[in-house]
């Protein structure tokens, strides 16, 4: 039976102009011309990925699709109806979200984490916004442990920190305070189990397990220098500044903002004033 939104190993059968045919159990399936590998000729086995067309027909392709059925993905929003939105997913067929199966009413250009499935009812590959029945956080127990590594999909943000899908299975949160690299919707990373939570929250790191804060305060060090640069060489917070302060505009706790400030100033990189720190000017450098 063809695996519908997915991969398959499939023989071509036939030959026609418009391209070769390919047996399955659930009949011929077309593999249009210019998808058609080079070298392949009947009798071969190609591994296509098998979906409907425009026109609601089975139909074979070479091309990669971002991903695939029973996978999350974040896709960019490429029109929106009033029966549903289409977003981009690599094929020259969008990929339908149903009004229904939205969260929030999806906007051109936007950016949605969705998780892609076969509807039994219609047999379509569509995608939904609404995660909740797709993620197992309540059985991490079972597959997870701390310090795990694990593969993680970057999902959306919030005022604590970042929203990942875990190994294509489960939800976590990356603290904002404890991310010292530009992360966007959609980066795949890899990190690490920090604590599975009695609520069945699970917190996750970038940090490997037995690294020192060495490393973290290298990477503090280096976004407080991208972003002085960024405000051209001054940045309204110091030593002094309240843990708040700190959070709100640099993401990270004051214990790390001073370790990497005082690295930084005994480097000769920036100056520290009682209310702000500056890059130093030209003069001053040489």
């Amino acid at each position: 039976m063809v695996d519908l939104g997915n991969y398959n190993e499939l023989e071509i059968a036939r030959e026609v102009d418009f391209g070769v045919y390919l047996t399955s159990e659930d009949g011929d399936i077309l593999l249009p011309r210019k998808y058609i590998p080079e070298g392949a000729k009947v009798g071969d086995k190609v591994r296509v990925f098998v979906y409907r067309d425009s026109e609601d027909r089975v139909i074979a392709t070479n091309l990669t699709p971002y991903a695939t059925v029973r996978e999350f993905a974040c896709l960019t929003c490429k029109d929106s109806t009033p029966f549903g939105a289409f977003l981009d997913w690599g094929l020259e067929k969008d990929l339908l979200v149903p009004l229904h199966n939205q969260k929030e009413k999806m906007r051109p250009g936007h950016k949605y984490c969705v998780y892609i499935y076969l509807d039994e009812t219609s047999d379509r590959i569509v995608g939904t916004t609404k995660l909740g029945k797709y993620l197992h956080n309540e059985d991490a127990g079972t597959d997870l442990t701390e310090n795990q590594e694990v593969d993680l999909l970057v999902a959306g943000f919030t005022e604590i920190g970042i929203k990942v899908i875990i190994n294509n299975s489960y939800m976590g949160m990356l603290y904002k305070n404890e991310v010292f690299q530009e992360l966007r919707m959609g980066d795949k990373v890899k990190g690490y189990i920090k604590a599975l939570r009695p609520d069945d929250k699970i917190d996750v790191t970038l940090r490997a397990p037995g690294t020192t804060g060495q490393g973290e305060s290298s990477d503090a060090a280096d976004k407080i220098l991208g972003v002085l640069q960024k405000a051209k060489g001054y940045l309204p917070l110091s030593d002094s500044s309240s843990p708040d302060d700190i959070y709100r505009i640099m993401g990270m706790s004051k214990k790390t903002f001073k370790k990497a400030i005082g690295s930084l100033y005994k480097a000769g990189k920036i100056e520290i004033a009682e209310d702000h720190i500056r890059l130093p000017s030209d003069e001053e450098q040489v």
